[in-house]
């Protein structure tokens, strides 16, 4: 609202700054205008007060423009009827015109120009003195057409500019709005990831727990402690990974491929021998592919956990020149029916869409020989 007053202010400045050095420019100038018009009325005070009336309308032209268009073409007309010469108050009437077109829709502008052309024509007929007649027509319709062509180029220019700029800025919304989901959906899938691979180990030393602590309750606290273990690093996980997203948050070390070993750790305790094997020489890699190579692995070996009923995978990671690819396999029997089962939900599909993300891509599907086997690859261009 202070931004549009100011501009009003400003707007209502302008007006009057027009309207005195037009009535300035009207009142001298129109004297010489008569020198130059020998059979012109001569100019007296009636002449100087419709100069004055017209001119001075003009501060009234944003709030009413066609008031202030009847009021200009009223003393114009009457100006000239009365054989005055011809001069600057037809400048005012100029404006006049102008303004209606560049303020009002085309059509009652049009209407409205019309009635001022209409009493503008009155002295080409009547007036006081020889009167011009039918070939004062054109002369006449140019103080009216002109700035009507010119206020309507305006007029659409300004509304295309404002079309464009309320596009833009709809663009702009649009595209905060998708990056705003793109993000949500990243961290609906980091967090699934989290959570479903630290519960599905949870809940197998739990089972495991349960199960020993009747005979061996020794063993039993070791798979609570195991548990325990494993909740805390999950929600440690879980703290960085919806951390990342507040502002002023500590950005901490996202997971990546390093973590295997810590991974191949946490699962042992929940009864999944995990045997890792590296290929070529371990680089550095981008995080976004770092990251996605391990949610990978990570996913697998929950599914494995989860379904597969075996008690060993292998994951193998093969670093070559110009990419990446993780393979996970098992040797379980039925295996491939529940995780494709969970393709509906968020796992498999989710790993499916990170790698497509980054331009690879994923497989999965039972192993020959028996199990079920999922392989990535991920391009990964050498750093320099």
């Amino acid at each position: 609202m202070r931004r549009g007053g100011q501009w009003a202010g400003r707007g209502e400045a302008a007006d009057v700054v027009l309207a005195l050095a037009l009535l300035g420019f009207g009142l001298l100038a129109t004297d010489l205008a008569g020198d130059n018009q020998p059979g012109a009325r001569p100019i007296d005070a009636v002449c100087r007060v419709l100069i004055v009336v017209a001119a001075l309308a003009l501060l009234a032209r944003r709030r009413a423009p066609v008031a202030t268009l009847a009021l200009v073409s009223a003393a114009t007309a009457t100006y000239l009827v009365l054989g005055y010469p011809y001069g600057p108050i037809l400048l005012t009437f100029l404006v006049a015109v102008y303004t209606v077109t560049v303020r009002l829709p085309v059509r009652p502008a049009a209407l409205a120009t019309g009635g001022a052309f209409v009493a503008l024509l009155a002295h080409v007929f009547v007036g006081r003195g020889p009167a011009p007649g039918w070939t004062g027509v054109l002369p006449a319709s140019a103080w009216v057409v002109v700035p009507f062509a010119v206020g309507v180029v305006v007029r659409v220019n300004r509304e295309v500019a404002a079309r464009s700029r309320a596009e833009e800025a709809r663009g702009r919304a649009e595209e905060a709005r998708r990056r705003a989901d793109e993000e949500r959906l990243r961290i609906a899938q980091e967090v699934h990831d989290v959570v479903g691979h630290g519960l599905a180990a949870i809940s197998m030393q739990a089972e495991i727990a349960l199960h020993l602590l009747p005979k061996r309750p020794g063993q039993a606290e070791t798979a609570l402690t195991a548990i325990s273990r494993t909740s805390r690093e999950a929600l440690d996980e879980l703290r960085v990974t919806l951390g990342a997203v507040r502002q002023g948050a500590e950005r901490e070390p996202i997971p990546g491929l390093a973590r295997l070993p810590a991974l191949r750790d946490r699962l042992a305790g929940a009864g999944l021998a995990v045997d890792v094997r590296v290929v070529g020489a371990p680089r550095e890699l981008p995080a976004a592919l770092d990251l996605a190579a391990y949610r990978v692995v990570q996913e697998a070996l929950t599914n494995v956990l989860r379904h597969a009923g075996v008690a060993s995978a292998e994951v193998t990671v093969d670093y070559r020149a110009d990419e990446v690819t993780v393979e996970v396999t098992d040797r379980g029997m039925g295996a491939g029916v529940a995780p494709a089962a969970d393709e509906r939900g968020h796992g498999l599909a989710g790993m499916r869409e990170r790698v497509a993300a980054l331009g690879g891509w994923l497989t999965t599907g039972p192993h020959p020989g028996g199990g079920f086997r999922v392989y990535a690859r991920l391009p990964a261009e050498p750093t320099p």
